[in-house]
């Protein structure tokens, strides 16, 4: 770019007292030379085509040359909408590279997708007037091969399209993206006349990108084909798994297609085995509610259940007491579904339902197995729910997961089920009640610039002094490169933990019951999501805000 300015100063008639200002613009804020001089005045943005041709020897496409033109078949492969956004458009391809027509030969961002999809290009620059003109046209083409329905020839077409190098390269950039991101799923989802991928981080969905029109269905085709579902089926759901190799990770991924009114949504949960510590050091329970859930799971017989919605951290705190229970003399059985995660030493079965094998026929072949511990993946019905309590009942120690929003309800729940009370009392041991807040990043968290005014609002000095010895260590999420600028790197678990005591068992299980528990627990120490969430944003690791978002 050094001789822009001599090329603008010799032949455009720029000043360089101009020049020298829109550089010391540009050296403050960014941006380009020839853009930032059009904004001040000083160059017509209709000489930039002729400005690109000399600068660059790029030559210059004639109303003729574009009287005939058409946009070539082969850029169905192509995201020729965000390519359009940033002044490019295909113009011919041949067998050794695309020949792009545009209006900003320099656009970066449409320099980085042609070099992220490998192709080799040709630039030639166009006026403004004439790249219009193109775009028109282009959108037509893209309207047009939207309608209809799927032959036997387009599915054929389709497949070819989605092992072709730009679809194989775009799919994977986004999934190394994720990966680099710490993302646990990647949501492709049609909006419009584009994609639109998401990435969940931390337990939050953030926008990531978008897939033009002519790209999306390749792309969703290539999850298919992956997961081995069909690619003609577009009206039921489907399921299935993709095992590949990344960036040197070995990578499980849970993929889920739904039919929605305008095309389908893709989802993928990442699974890495890398990524995952079974440690209740890296959980972040408290030390006080720790110690009670190793003095629960060292006992021989009963029922100890997580609850939470999903997503909430439950199968890894589960697959955590396992570890920690994981010894030679031990045999420990999982029936789950699905089975997310080989852990060594641990005999792990898929449930197939259907085959009939659910987890009710599962859980009652596992107790012939003779084991001393099982994990069932979920309690989903009366049958289930009554072969877990009978199960404890008779010498195993039993882990499993209901969906409540805490743990008394979990009680109502089973209740609900059809499970006799004299069932739960005899057979529970405890509930522990679970959801996963954003740790606050250690490189740039900072002291809560309001924390007198949060103190006051949320009453916490009285939550500290009986909580934390009156200490109060409030932060607000900043943002940096290492937490990709959210003020938040990872999650830590929020805990409600209800021992089945002999107060609790004593206690009605009619409509007061959630109340009662709740009283009782308080007078067991006991604290409540909301209340533990607090702790520990009074500790610096999470703040008010995530503690409200997931437990207010």
């Amino acid at each position: 770019m050094s001789a822009l300015p001599a090329l603008l100063q010799q032949s455009f008639a720029v000043s360089s007292a101009d020049i020298e200002k829109a550089t010391a613009f540009q050296r403050k804020y960014g941006g380009q030379l020839e853009q930032i001089l059009v904004s001040m005045g000083s160059l017509s943005s209709e000489t930039l085509p002729d400005i690109y041709a000399r600068l660059l020897r790029l030559p210059m496409l004639s109303d003729v040359q574009l009287d005939s033109w058409q946009l070539p078949e082969q850029a169905r492969i192509l995201p020729v909408e965000i390519l359009a956004e940033k002044g490019w458009l295909p113009f011919a391809f041949t067998e050794d590279a695309w020949h792009f027509a545009t209006t900003a030969p320099l656009n970066k961002d449409a320099q980085e997708i042609v070099v992220s999809l490998g192709l080799s290009c040709q630039l030639s620059v166009v006026t403004n007037e004439q790249f219009n003109k193109m775009a028109a046209l282009a959108r037509q083409v893209d309207d047009n091969a939207g309608s209809g329905e799927l032959t036997s020839v387009e599915e054929s077409r389709l497949r070819e399209l989605a092992s072709e190098a730009p679809t194989v390269n775009l799919l994977n950039a986004l999934i190394t993206k994720a990966l680099r991101q710490r993302a646990s799923d990647m949501h492709v989802e049609p909006t419009g006349s584009r994609g639109k991928v998401r990435f969940r981080i931390d337990g939050v969905l953030q926008d990531i990108e978008t897939i033009p029109a002519t790209l999306l269905l390749p792309v969703i085709t290539r999850l298919k084909i992956l997961s081995n579902m069909d690619i003609a089926e577009k009206r039921r759901p489907q399921d299935g798994k993709i095992e590949m190799r990344i960036g040197g990770i070995d990578l499980d991924i849970r993929v889920s297609a739904l039919p929605l009114n305008d095309g389908e949504s893709v989802v993928m949960r990442f699974l890495r085995k890398d990524a995952i510590r079974y440690d209740m050091a890296v959980l972040g329970i408290a030390p006080d509610i720790e110690q009670k859930i190793l003095q629960d799971i060292q006992t021989t017989a009963g029922v100890v259940l997580l609850t939470g919605p999903t997503g909430s951290g439950k199968t890894t705190s589960l697959y955590t007491f396992l570890n920690k229970l994981n010894t030679p003399g031990v045999k420990i059985i999982t029936l789950e579904d699905p089975v997310e995660y080989q852990l060594d030493g641990i005999n792990q079965v898929q449930v197939q339902a259907d085959i009939g094998f659910d987890f009710a026929a599962g859980l009652r072949s596992i107790v012939r197995q003779d084991p001393d511990i099982i994990m069932l993946g979920e309690i989903r019905d009366k049958e289930t729910a009554a072969i877990a309590m009978q199960s404890a009942l008779t010498g195993h120690l039993v882990f499993s997961t209901v969906h409540t929003n805490d743990a008394p309800s979990a009680y109502t729940r089973l209740l609900d089920l059809g499970v006799e009370e004299f069932l739960l009392n005899a057979a529970l041991v405890s509930i522990v009640a679970q959801r996963l807040v954003r740790r606050l990043c250690e490189h740039c968290a900072a002291p809560a610039s309001n924390a007198d005014e949060l103190t006051e609002r949320y009453q916490l000095q009285h939550y500290a002094d009986e909580l934390n010895n009156g200490q109060l260590h409030l932060c607000q999420a900043v943002g940096c490169e290492h937490c990709n600028h959210s003020g938040y790197k990872g999650r830590v678990a929020i805990i409600e933990y209800l021992r089945c005591s002999d107060e609790i068992k004593a206690l009605p299980k009619d409509q007061n019951f959630i109340q009662l528990a709740r009283k009782v627990n308080k007078q067991q120490q006991g604290r409540t999501l909301l209340e533990d969430g607090l702790l520990k944003a009074m500790q610096g690791t999470t703040t008010i805000d995530e503690v409200l978002r997931v437990a207010g």
